[in-house]
């Protein structure tokens, strides 16, 4: 199934973490870095290197280690990636593809090691996007930190940040990785606002979102997941290619071609993602 939402849970409350599991959420993401203090990275790590023991959870559970250059960064790493129970790692602040080679280095063996996810969160990391989503085939996805980023740039207005988003979703999609997901929308009262930047990250080829909160679930959810109108438009561009290989108008006066099926396929096939 195409994940849409990734809940980010406090790696250090095991009782919200446990709650986050049966939120609905595609993906959870417990979270050892921002969310936990210092005098608490300890015990936050060996609370989920004890869930995740265990191999069977109701999500697929990832986890956000601590940034590479940090003291906590090894032993996360060291303690987690062998876990029956951790389906992904997600590594904050990469700037180059040597903070994925080396991350491959200390998580084991191809075999072995779970997929491993880029967050790129300062200048340097946007420009060297595409040489990141293409350092390592146990990396699966990148996204941006835009917290981080907003701060690294000096950004006043949110529409200052649309050339670096547009920048990792190309640098995704020339690494052959799947669509980037939206950074956290930070004000969890603010669903309204919410739903209008989900439906610009769409315009700009993100796919789906990460949320911090379960009440923003459905709303990522409804934004990025194909309208009625847009299945019943995808339907009739499949349907009159079917055995045609050439380009065509249908009779509304749109033109078909390869491309535009292709996009018709991937909205039907996420339209039926459950």
């Amino acid at each position: 199934m195409t994940p849409l939402t990734w809940l980010y849970a406090p790696g250090d409350r095991p009782e919200v973490v446990c709650k986050a599991l049966t939120a609905g959420a595609d993906v959870v993401v417990i979270d050892l870095e921002d969310a936990v203090a210092p005098d608490r990275k300890d015990y936050a790590r060996a609370a989920t290197a004890e869930l995740l023991s265990e191999p069977h959870h109701p999500t697929p559970v990832h986890v956000r280690v601590n940034a590479l250059a940090t003291p906590w960064a090894d032993t996360d790493l060291k303690t987690l990636a062998a876990l029956p129970g951790v389906a992904g790692l997600r590594l904050p602040k990469v700037t180059s593809p040597r903070d994925i080679t080396d991350t491959t280095d200390r998580t084991g063996t191809d075999g072995s090691r779970p997929p491993l996810y880029a967050l790129l969160e300062s200048a340097l990391a946007i420009e060297n996007a595409y040489a990141i989503a293409s350092a390592h085939p146990a990396l699966r996805g990148i996204s941006l930190g835009e917290a981080d980023l907003r701060a690294d740039l000096g950004v006043r207005c949110d529409s200052g940040l649309d050339w670096p988003r547009s920048r990792i979703v190309n640098a995704a999609r020339a690494a052959a990785l799947a669509p980037p997901p939206q950074s956290v929308h930070p004000d969890v009262r603010d669903l309204d606002g919410l739903a209008a930047t989900c439906a610009h990250g769409r315009a700009l080829g993100f796919l789906g979102r990460a949320a911090i909160h379960p009440r923003q679930l459905p709303i990522i959810e409804c934004a990025y997941l194909p309208t009625q109108e847009e299945i019943d438009k995808a339907e009739t561009i499949v349907r009159a290619a079917a055995g045609n290989s050439s380009a065509q108008a249908l009779p509304d006066g749109t033109f078909i071609d390869a491309a535009v099926v292709t996009e018709a396929t991937r909205t039907l096939a996420l339209a039926r993602r459950h």
